[in-house]
């Protein structure tokens, strides 16, 4: 979706509110499943001192895979945008988004906003065990049979307790 900002240019005191959903192409994640819904956002662009400023959410409804046990969990992922839009390229400050003429692509700009904001590991929750590195057991259901592994490094000083 392009949002026409020319109203806002010609009359800076406007506010130029929007609301979309995402397309989910470009929105590939190894542990995102499926989104169960399209990723929505909805904010305004406003002029600052002279400066656009869009600010807004995004928010995503993901099924996800646990990145430590393998378990399929929902989350929603909400995004907070703070951009800033500028008629061209600033080498001091790489954050800029450009407009295009008098438009800028939402669909660009909140994609892009939501990829640099997701996390790199999904957890089903904070605390996730994991699975046992030996027989494959989700430790969140449990305890597993396996005996812990000793370091072969401390195998000469597991014999000496023995004898004793």
């Amino acid at each position: 979706m392009r949002l026409d900002l020319r109203e806002l240019i010609v009359n800076p005191s406007s506010r130029i509110p929007f609301e979309t959903e995402l397309d989910t192409e470009r929105l590939d994640f190894p542990s995102v499943k499926a989104y169960l819904s399209a990723p929505t956002a909805e904010g305004v662009v406003c002029s600052e001192a002279g400066v656009l400023h869009l600010r807004g959410t995004v928010t995503a409804d993901l099924l996800c895979t646990c990145d430590r046990c393998g378990q399929e969990f929902e989350s929603v992922k909400e995004t907070d945008v703070d951009a800033v839009l500028a008629e061209e390229e600033n080498e001091d400050n790489p954050d800029l988004f450009l407009l295009q003429g008098t438009e800028i692509d939402l669909q660009e700009l909140l994609s892009t906003c939501l990829i640099l904001d997701m996390e790199t590991k999904f957890l089903c929750r904070e605390d996730c065990k994991g699975l046992c590195p030996r027989c494959g057991r989700n430790l969140n259901l449990g305890p597993c049979g396996c005996e812990k592994e000793i370091d072969p490094r401390f195998a000469v000083l597991e014999q000496l307790l023995d004898k004793e």
